[in-house]
């Protein structure tokens, strides 16, 4: 095949896929349905208790840390069903990502007020992150299976789960005190 070929191939297939899930979703994930309300739950609740208990005096730097949890989060997502090893087989809309809810709010959020508690009582970030990456890997995911929210495939386990979780918080925790660093050490003008 020529190089636009495969182009014109790939975009032939993307929006057959499209419409595809346009189909599914007005089936199985539209308003109707409870999945719906519970995908739309997970993405608003976060967002709610995160309004209440961020830390005003240091914002800019717990929604950094919680911007780059979400960004590393759904691009490894993005690349988990691409893979097709984790199916988020529910979502709010098929113009969306299908993460949207759980990338963009719940992981971000949590992770976001893990790490405002640890840094303002001096607790060990590290260590409360496996904690919390176990609650998201091993209890959370077992009920979005259990509610058949979510799929894995092709070997995935929730043990890979929990790595990616801690690995992806660490990252997010030392970049974000990279920038602070930076910001520490700018020299005035």
């Amino acid at each position: 095949m020529t190089y636009h070929e495969y182009w014109n191939e790939i975009h032939g297939l993307q929006a057959e896929l499209h419409q595809f899930l346009v189909s599914y979703w007005n089936d199985y994930s539209n308003a109707g349905t409870w999945q719906f309300w519970t995908i739309l739950f997970l993405l608003v609740l976060p967002l709610i208790i995160l309004y209440f208990a961020v830390d005003r005096s240091r914002i800019f730097e717990l929604f950094f840390f919680g911007f780059v949890v979400h960004m590393l989060w759904t691009y490894s997502d993005a690349a988990l069903s691409r893979m097709n090893f984790l199916t988020h087989t529910y979502f709010l809309s098929p113009y969306f990502y299908f993460t949207f809810s759980v990338t963009a709010s719940l992981l971000p959020t949590g992770f976001l007020l893990l790490y405002q508690y640890c840094t303002n009582h001096h607790k060990n970030f590290y260590l409360y992150t496996i904690g919390l990456s176990f609650i998201f890997a091993f209890i959370f995911l077992t009920f979005e299976e259990y509610l058949g929210l979510v799929d894995m495939h092709n070997g995935m386990r929730k043990l890979y789960v929990f790595f990616i979780d801690i690995a992806i918080a660490y990252a997010a925790y030392w970049f974000t005190k990279f920038v602070l660093k930076l910001r520490k050490n700018r020299s005035p003008e």
